[in-house]
């Protein structure tokens, strides 16, 4: 568990369509149908259990939102971060 960030290090590592609320990361992604989204959460599951930090998923019809935060640490710490941009690369990729 890191510590957590500042304002300033959190607006500087913040992935890009990714947002703050709170002591919370916060990003919608949208789907063209409901089980896109649902093999997006698995993947999601996937990397979470590899790094063990797991993030608030919420399935909708067409978008999944995700939420990460350390409670262990009261906030956003790096992990976060660095999670965030592992979702973002592995969708990235997946997409081509």
């Amino acid at each position: 568990m890191g510590d957590v960030l500042s304002d300033d290090e959190i607006d500087a590592g913040l992935p890009e369509e990714w947002a703050r609320e709170g002591d919370e990361i916060v990003r919608t992604y949208e789907f063209e149908e409901y089980l896109q989204g649902v093999n997006f959460a698995q993947m999601v599951g996937e990397i979470a259990e590899a790094q063990f930090h797991h993030p608030e998923i919420v399935i909708g019809y067409k978008d999944v939102e995700i939420r990460l935060t350390s409670h262990e640490a009261g906030g956003i710490t790096d992990q976060d971060l660095e999670m965030a941009e592992l979702i973002e690369t592995e969708r990235r990729e997946r997409e081509g």
